[in-house]
This record gives C-alpha cells, sequence and structure tokens, in this order.
C-alpha cells in the first residue's frame, strides 16, 4: 500500500518537477522587447514568429545550464534541414544566472557565430517561466508545427532516443 502512495505523490509532483508545455496547443502570445529582453540586436521577438509556415525549435535555457543539450543542437545542425522549411530560437533566461548580462550577451554573440541560422532572444524577467510555465533554472527544448502548435516538449537533458525522436519529429513535418 506504500508503494501506492508513493506512486499517487510521484504522479501529483511530476507536473511541477517538469514544466513541458501541452501538445497540440499554441502557447498564449509572448513579446519580448525593452526591460523584459528581445533579440540580440535590441529589437522585439513576438511568440508570434513560431507561427511562420515553418517547423521552428525552440530552446529555453537557463545560462548556467547552456550545455546540457549541446548534443540536440549539435544533431539538428548536422541534419542541415532547409532554411525554407525550418527555423531555430535560443531564448535564453537571464535571469536565472548570477552571471552579468554583459558578459552573457558576449557568450551569446559567441554562439550565434556558430549557429548562424538561429535567432537569438534574450528574456531579461523569465516571461517564458512565467507565462507558459516553463522550467526555471534548466534546459527546455520544443518543436512547433508550422501553424505555431507545440509538437514536441521536454524539459532536461536529452536521451540518445530523444535526439532521434526530435529529429524524426522534424522530418517527418518539413
Amino acid at each position: 500500500m506504500r508503494g501506492f502512495y508513493i506512486f499517487i505523490l510521484l504522479i501529483f509532483i511530476s507536473p511541477i518537477i517538469y514544466a513541458e508545455l501541452p501538445l497540440g496547443v499554441v502557447p498564449p502570445k509572448i513579446m519580448l522587447e525593452g526591460d523584459l529582453g528581445g533579440r540580440l540586436d535590441g529589437t522585439r521577438w513576438s511568440s508570434e514568429e513560431l507561427d511562420s509556415g515553418k517547423i521552428t525549435i525552440m530552446f529555453y535555457v537557463d545560462p548556467d545550464e547552456s550545455d546540457l543539450n549541446n548534443h540536440v543542437s549539435e544533431a539538428l545542425k548536422a541534419e542541415k534541414f532547409p532554411l525554407d522549411k525550418y527555423g531555430s530560437i535560443a531564448i535564453i533566461n537571464m535571469a536565472a544566472t548570477w552571471l552579468p548580462n554583459f558578459a552573457l550577451e558576449m557568450k551569446l554573440k559567441s554562439k550565434q557565430e556558430n549557429y548562424k541560422n538561429t535567432v537569438y532572444v534574450k528574456d531579461l524577467q523569465k516571461i517564458l517561466v512565467n507565462r507558459w510555465g516553463l522550467t526555471d533554472d534548466s534546459s527546455d527544448v520544443m518543436v512547433f508545427g508550422k501553424d505555431g502548435k507545440v509538437l514536441y516538449s521536454v524539459d532536461g537533458k536529452f536521451s540518445d532516443d530523444q535526439v532521434v525522436e526530435i529529429i524524426n519529429l522534424v522530418k517527418d513535418n518539413l
């Protein structure tokens, strides 16, 4: 009987630990600009861009966890998906770290050199944590369909099987 109670407890706790977006829905609109954040060049970013007619991979990352899913980024980059059908966005949860913003921005500019086709965005006030319920202090990876609906959402470190799964999902939806 004790095992049953532990199982029930885990069911109720797990949504708190892992905050993945629900599949099949378009998340509420978010605009990052000014004091809230925005693109590296200072222009605004809107989640409406996820409804672009392309499959979009979005990484939402705590800078302290920035290397957690590098293997996912590298695997996706190696696929050389056609840029007219595929896009990627990296949103950095700047408020999740003690590192100063100027140091983070230097690191992001360096990353931009390595991932030239990725749009880099700063979330200065944990807007995606608060409005979409994403996990703070973690690495979230999501796939959005051409219509902006969530096709895939994982919080935390990807397994090798999940890397294969996300690549196949992108291929199937191009």
